[in-house]
């Protein structure tokens, strides 16, 4: 079996409709329930779905042999897994944003509310830039509003959230979209299996980008 984790939600659906249509059909998964794994013995495949965030989890340590995440998800937290193909979904941005009438002082540590630790040490260590972060795990967007913090580095999608409470985009940090990761492991003995799923899904990936 080629075990595979899926990210709940809107986006899991979008790539498992992109699996069925490459032929690794698992017809169980539409039947309605509270069910978390799905076989199809025939096509030797198992699907799971998993919280967006822990699918990078189940993959590094084997759970899964291959799954999808977001690049969010991999620049965030680093897993120890192959990066094998940018399925061009689930497209958007991180970001830092802050009130609209924001100036920054480079002669104060700037303050930087956001889930993403990593990422916004990351890029604001590219700029020499002295922060102080402040971890939340919700409702980002209210932090500068409060004066919790001066900026936000957060996921942005269409903005229209930041809009409405009067904040805006200061600076792209990095596109986001779904790519199709594999365990190290997995990726050894599984080569074939892995590979010939990845060609397929680049062929969905291909058909997708021509349609639009």
């Amino acid at each position: 079996m080629l075990n595979i984790a899926l990210p709940k939600g809107r986006l899991g659906e979008k790539v498992y409709a992109m699996f069925e249509n490459a032929g690794l059909e698992c017809p169980a998964i539409h039947d309605p329930g509270r069910k978390l794994i799905f076989e199809n013995e025939e096509k030797g495949v198992r699907y799971f779905w998993v919280k967006p965030s822990d699918v990078a989890i189940y993959v590094e340590r084997g759970a899964a042999d291959i799954g999808v995440a977001g690049k969010d998800i991999l620049l965030e937290y680093e897993p120890d897994i192959y990066e094998l193909l940018d399925l061009d979904i689930g497209k958007c941005r991180m970001a830092v944003a802050a009130k609209n009438d924001f100036r920054d002082n480079p002669q104060k540590t700037l303050r930087v509310a956001t889930k993403f630790a990593n990422c916004a040490r990351n890029y604001y260590s590219g700029l020499g830039r002295e922060i102080d972060i402040i971890h939340l795990n919700g409702s980002i967007e209210i932090a500068p509003i409060l004066d919790l913090s001066d900026v936000i580095v957060d996921i942005v999608e269409t903005g229209s959230t930041l809009k409405e409470n009067n904040l805006r985009v200061f600076e792209e940090i990095f596109p986001i979209s779904a790519r199709l990761i594999a365990n190290k492991t997995s990726f050894k003995f599984k080569n074939d299996r892995i590979e010939d799923a990845a060609r397929k899904l680049a062929g969905e990936v291909e058909k997708n980008s021509k349609k639009s």
